[in-house]
């Protein structure tokens, strides 16, 4: 905090400097007289700490193994804001994907918290594994353990998260929204790094509102314990779970994170849990994963026709922005011939689908590093108008 404190006082000092090197049109005098000045440190941290406030905060980690080092949480979470910063569109769809299985068990924050791993069980005093929904729900129903007497005001006074520290950071991202809204109105460039940091700020709502009542930054789970008068070689779990938990040992040779029978912690992903949704629910997932793919994808489209650099530069920024909208919806459509026509995808056509889809990716990640490179790569030659400010954009508080 005292560092973050640091920077924005840098950034207060260096905005207050006059500038010199700007000329103003004399037609336009009237309307420039609101107009204020700012300089390329203020445009790179504004982003850089919406881009921050966006993908952190708004990302709930799960709960860490007791057994994890500083380190090792410190790596964990670099990955998963990693995953968010490339594929945010698939950060929505896991988020709604959690949302809708929250309103099937408990209330809504023990659902969460036990998706996160919140509930481990503890066998002869010792940790024993994490307890995933369907695991806890299991040994409840058998008389294993007994269930959790943990209300959702205590679950939530573990959250390092409240209503106002949410709220200020959608407070910043709809500032940095008002204030590019607000360059177009006066006719002022704005910049590719404000371009893409806007599709982040605008999918930043998504999450936010779907992960409202999920705790975050929980360090240590609630313990349940075992009260059984069987052994710990003869505690049993359903036997979908057993057969998940022989693929993972499949899993795991070619270092995928998904869960062993001996695991202290939630899987970072959920894609292997017994998340089940109804049809009309899996329909409502997949158009909003399509939709947000879209948006995000569009918005830098936008960014095509400003001015670059280099032709290069714009030939590479179009065709990245039209590779990150069209690659998902034409995957899916794909995918959806595929199993329409009832092709049985065994032996050879196995393999093609799986190098399609692959490809897919490949171009997909591809064209969003090429994004985020461009975007500070095209801040070395900008206009001069993209230095011109709204001046009362600088009266509201923001970051």
């Amino acid at each position: 905090m005292p560092l973050l404190l640091c920077i924005l006082y840098l950034g207060r000092v260096i905005q207050a400097v006059p500038t010199t090197d700007l000329t103003t049109n004399s037609g336009r005098s009237e309307a420039l007289s609101s107009v204020d000045h700012r300089t390329l440190w203020n445009i790179v941290s504004t982003c850089m700490l919406t881009l921050l406030a966006c993908i952190y905060s708004s990302l709930h980690p799960n709960v860490p193994s007791p057994k994890d080092t500083p380190v090792c949480i410190l790596l964990r979470l670099l990955g998963t804001m990693g995953f968010a910063l490339l594929t945010p569109d698939a950060a929505v769809a896991w988020a709604l994907r959690q949302w809708f299985w929250s309103h099937y068990t408990w209330t809504q924050t023990h659902s969460f918290f036990a998706l996160m791993g919140g509930f481990m069980l503890y066998v002869d005093g010792e940790p024993y594994q994490t307890l995933l929904p369907d695991h806890l729900l299991f040994l409840i129903r058998a008389g294993s353990i007994d269930a959790p007497a943990l209300t959702a005001r205590q679950i939530y006074d573990r959250s390092k998260g409240n209503a106002i520290s949410k709220g200020l950071v959608i407070f910043q991202g709809a500032w940095f929204i008002l204030q590019l809204l607000s360059r177009v109105i006066y006719h002022l460039d704005i910049t590719h790094i404000e371009v893409a940091i806007l599709a982040f700020a605008v999918l930043n709502f998504f999450p936010y509102a779907l992960w409202w009542n999920k705790p975050l930054d929980v360090q240590c789970p609630h313990p349940v314990y075992w009260k059984s008068t069987e052994s710990n070689s003869e505690i049993s779990f359903p036997r979908h779970i057993v057969v998940l938990y022989i693929i993972d040992s499949y899993l795991q040779i070619v270092g995928i994170d998904a869960m062993s029978p001996r695991k202290l912690r939630a899987p970072t992903f959920d894609s292997l849990r017994g998340i089940k949704l109804q049809p009309w629910e899996s329909n409502i997932l997949t158009f909003i994963g399509f939709t947000t793919s879209i948006i995000f994808g569009g918005i830098h489209c936008t960014a095509c026709f400003y001015a670059f650099p280099t032709y290069e530069e714009q030939v590479l920024w179009c065709t990245s922005a039209i590779i990150t909208t069209c690659t998902p919806c034409f995957s899916f459509v794909v995918a959806f011939v595929l199993f329409r026509s009832r092709i049985e995808r065994r032996g050879s056509e196995s393999v093609k689908f799986t190098v399609f889809l692959r490809t897919c990716l490949a171009f997909y990640v591809t064209a969003r590093i090429i994004l985020l490179i461009l975007m500070f790569t095209t801040l070395r030659n900008l206009p001069s108008s993209a230095y011109k400010v709204v001046s009362w954009t600088s009266l509201v508080p923001h970051l």
